[in-house]
């Protein structure tokens, strides 16, 4: 019990109902003298700038029941396996610790900085509602290669919301993650597909990238095996750890593009997206001339870390603004490009 200014307040128990209405239950006290409440409250949830859980509570509501028109909670967010969300409330005021909110729905979308999450409620008199609670964070890759989702709170931290299945690339190079989910209310289940929009980058001999949007720190760090380099494609494989597979789920990163050069900024290989956009992964390089019409690419990282990848190239890469380094490998001399700087021989 807590007293306030000589009154008693009792704890209230919060739960969810299937139709995404909160309930308050305050339990029967012989100390509090009140009778025992509980009661589905129709309302909507919404967040505050710390992705905190407020309930508005929908006007009227009928006269004795004490109710304010705004719920503040606070509490702990993370995501089921049935990829529900679940705001485990912590203990302060007149809120009970561990009493968990389950909020039925599915995951709408998704941004470089944000999560939408549509919640569907149904109030007393029938009425159905559909709205979205955007959660803001960045989105990254566990150590075991799954996708997760840090939830943005006060003072710096992070909750973790973490989706244990296995995700896709699809035929324009995009992340695909699906799921399967059933509302308890209509056992109706339902397939749903997230694609990520952003582009790949390689910097590490075993690490690729997939970078959710320039600025947003949201980025899919894969640790993978060593890359296949070849004329026209990047190949990498990566295993996904998940709960209840003996052995990591396998899937395979295939980058398909083509190889050129540009000036001022190293080795590039363009790939080409299904929407008509291009992106370019670019590296640095040693060059060495291997025969009348290839030329052997040691590739290297942006920071000139070596890529443990050598391919053999035409030498049609160097038409154009390349005429002059060809005619330096000509010379039997091994040259050398830097990633986002000028040719040097």
């Amino acid at each position: 019990m807590i007293k306030r200014g000589g009154n008693i307040a009792t704890k209230v128990h919060y739960e969810v109902d299937p139709y995404n209405r909160l309930i308050l239950d305050r339990p029967d006290s012989k100390y509090s003298g009140l009778p025992r409440f509980r009661k589905a409250i129709d309302g909507r949830f919404s967040l505050d700038r710390s992705n905190d859980l407020i309930y508005q509570v929908k006007a009227p509501v009928s006269e004795g029941e004490n109710i304010p028109h705004q719920i503040k909670l606070k509490g702990d967010w993370s995501l089921t396996d049935g990829h529900k969300l679940r705001f485990t409330l912590n203990k302060f005021g007149r809120q009970t610790l561990g009493d968990q909110l389950m909020l039925e729905g599915g995951v709408l979308d998704t941004g470089g900085n944000s999560l939408l999450f549509a919640v569907t409620t149904t109030s007393k008199l029938g009425t159905r509602t559909t709205y979205v609670l955007e959660l803001g964070g960045v989105w990254k890759a566990d150590m075991r290669n799954r996708l997760t989702f840090h939830v943005r709170r006060e003072s710096g931290r992070y909750d973790i919301l973490k989706f244990n299945g296995a995700w896709e690339i699809n035929k324009r190079n995009k992340i695909v993650y699906r799921y399967e989910s059933a509302r308890l209310s209509t056992k109706l289940r339902r397939v749903h597909t997230l694609e990520f929009d952003g582009y790949w980058d390689i910097k590490d001999r075993y690490r690729v990238s997939y970078l959710l949007g320039a600025g947003s720190g949201s980025s899919f760090e894969f640790k993978t095996s060593a890359g296949i380099f070849r004329e026209d494609y990047i190949k990498y494989e990566a295993g996904i750890a998940l709960a209840g597979y003996a052995r990591p789920v396998e899937r395979a990163i295939t980058l398909f593009g083509r190889w050129f050069l540009k000036k001022d900024i190293g080795v590039v290989f363009e790939l080409k997206h299904m929407d008509k956009k291009t992106r370019e992964i670019v590296f640095g390089a040693d060059l060495k001339a291997t025969g009348s019409n290839t030329v052997s690419v040691r590739l290297k990282s942006s920071d000139d870390k070596d890529m443990g990848a050598t391919l053999e190239l035409s030498r049609k890469i160097f038409s154009g603004e390349g005429e002059i380094l060809l005619r330096a490998l000509a010379s039997g001399t091994e040259r050398a490009i830097y990633a986002g700087a000028a040719w040097r021989w």
